[in-house]
Order: C-alpha cells, then structure tokens, then sequence
C-alpha cells in the first residue's frame, strides 16, 4: 500500500518502509509527541453527552413491586 507520511507528506509504502504509514522512525516519534503534547484533538463530541442514551433491550421490562407482593 502506498501513502504519504502524515508528519512530512514524502511517499512511503508498506512493501518497503518498516514505520508505515510513516516514511521513518523520526516521523513516527514526532506524531507520538504531538498526542503526547495535545497537539490532535477531537473537533466535537460524536454524541450528546448532557442526555442519557437509551439502551434499547429485547428483554420485557419487570413490573413494579407493591408492598402487597410479600403476603
């Protein structure tokens, strides 16, 4: 598979470069940096996080207990 490094955009390729997708070791030590450092981000939250998803079940839901089930 060819591609371009994602730190310096030179070709590499799977067949050939042992870092792939980097073109070397100094590419690949330099993108670890950046997520060290913060430097990537994610743009926005995939999912509204101040709501509760809610989890659909196959299982029927479990009526309520009454105080009159003990007796």
């Amino acid at each position: 598979m060819k591609l371009r490094c994602p730190i310096c955009k030179q070709p590499t390729d799977s067949e050939t470069h042992a870092e792939f997708p980097f073109c070397s070791e100094r590419c690949r030590e330099r993108d670890l940096g950046n997520w060290a450092m913060e430097k990537y981000k994610v743009a926005a939250p995939m999912m509204d996080e101040s709501e509760p998803e809610e989890i659909d079940t196959n299982e029927p839901a479990q009526p309520e207990r009454t105080e009159h089930d003990d007796e």
